[in-house]
């Protein structure tokens, strides 16, 4: 991952989380971003650890965040949560895919939603757009080094024609190419507002077991396809 996205520095609570199969809000995901050192003022890519969950910087409490794992590209800019985050804080969010529960149609025999594992057709890993925020907790001492919260959040974007038929969103993903100028502190909101209209890549949807609906569960046979449960 490192070398796939150009990391310069791996934050060492990066290397003690573990894989996971089913990342739930509020759990701790890996995000790439491009911070200046304070000392130096030198712009370096990182890979950080942040909470899934975005939780404002006037926020009274994080449990707001649990309330932000998602920001719809259509408002991203003017929503205060976000708006702020999305001029000056953007990130790069490495998964090998995401899940998506579909309802099952009129007339369905079975009323429980069919779970889908979304990924690229090509194997590769993909970059969801997201932005991050620091949250300092007002009842710790300034020497705490827990003071401070790291969250994120998740741009998503209405679904393509292909996906439309399981959910009517889907997380924003970026190509290689955009890369560089979404995470680049000297890009402005508008530059960046401008490269969220890229195609995304071609997902695959394959069902999965309805194991995945509960986050106790967590292992690789999450991702492994099953026959979906007949509508009728």
């Amino acid at each position: 991952m490192a070398d796939e996205f150009a990391i310069a520095t791996v934050a060492d609570d990066v290397r003690l989380l573990g894989p996971s199969w089913n990342v739930a809000p509020t759990d701790g995901v890996r995000m790439v971003v491009e911070r200046a050192d304070k000392q130096t003022g030198e712009v370096t890519r990182q890979l950080r650890v942040a909470r899934w969950g975005l939780v404002p910087s006037w926020a009274k409490d994080p449990s707001v965040g649990s309330r932000m794992i998602n920001a719809r590209v259509e408002s991203v800019t003017d929503k205060p949560a976000f708006a702020r985050p999305f001029a000056t804080r953007r990130a790069l969010l490495p998964a090998d895919g995401y899940y998506e529960w579909k309802k099952p149609g009129p007339g369905a025999t079975t009323k429980r939603k069919q779970p889908f594992y979304l990924h690229p057709e090509d194997g590769e890993v993909v970059a969801l757009a997201g932005l991050y925020e620091f949250w300092k907790d007002p009842t710790k001492a300034d020497d705490d080094p827990d003071r401070w919260l790291v969250s994120t959040t998740v741009i998503t974007r209405p679904a393509t024609d292909e996906l439309a038929h399981i959910h009517d969103r889907q997380p924003l993903m970026l190509r290689p190419e955009a890369w560089d100028a979404w995470l680049s502190p000297a890009t402005t909101a508008g530059e960046a507002a401008a490269l969220l209209d890229a195609e995304p890549p071609a997902i695959v949807a394959t069902p999965v077991s309805t194991q995945v609906n509960a986050v106790a569960n967590n292992g690789p046979d999450l991702v492994e396809p099953v026959e979906p449960e007949p509508e009728s």
